[in-house]
């Protein structure tokens, strides 16, 4: 089971202004992936203040009636989040930890470093 857990990541990191999935000049966006169906994701500043909580409760279809911890196709195992805080709140530069706590199996910390861009409008 540590096995899965090895394998969840964020990525870009380090984030540089920029991700191949932000879709427009105003979209801020990365992904945590491999994350298994159930789990709750936080993330925090270094300074241990809470950012932004997702939890994740993916119905797994088996025809077997089985849970399995590794992917299943068709099955979406990963997780965007658009560097907003609770609020909406564009996040600063800076490092954080994203904390992931998936019920039997364990927990996982990620340091991640952003370094996020000021929005030109003049672009548009």
């Amino acid at each position: 089971m540590a096995i899965a857990l090895d394998l969840i990541n964020v990525v870009p990191n380090p984030y540089y202004a920029f991700s191949a999935y932000e879709v427009n000049q105003l979209d801020n966006r990365i992904k945590i992936v491999n994350l298994p169906a159930k789990c709750t994701v936080s993330i925090f500043t270094v300074g241990g203040t809470l950012v932004r909580k997702f939890n994740r409760d993916v119905p797994v279809d088996n025809s077997d009636g089985q849970v399995y911890s590794t992917s299943i196709p068709n099955r979406e195992i990963s997780l965007d989040w658009d560097l907003k805080n609770f609020k909406g709140i564009p996040v600063a530069s800076g490092v954080y930890l994203i904390h992931v706590d998936a019920p039997g199996l364990g927990t996982k910390t990620i340091k991640w470093f952003g370094m996020t861009r000021p929005l030109d409008l003049d672009t548009f």
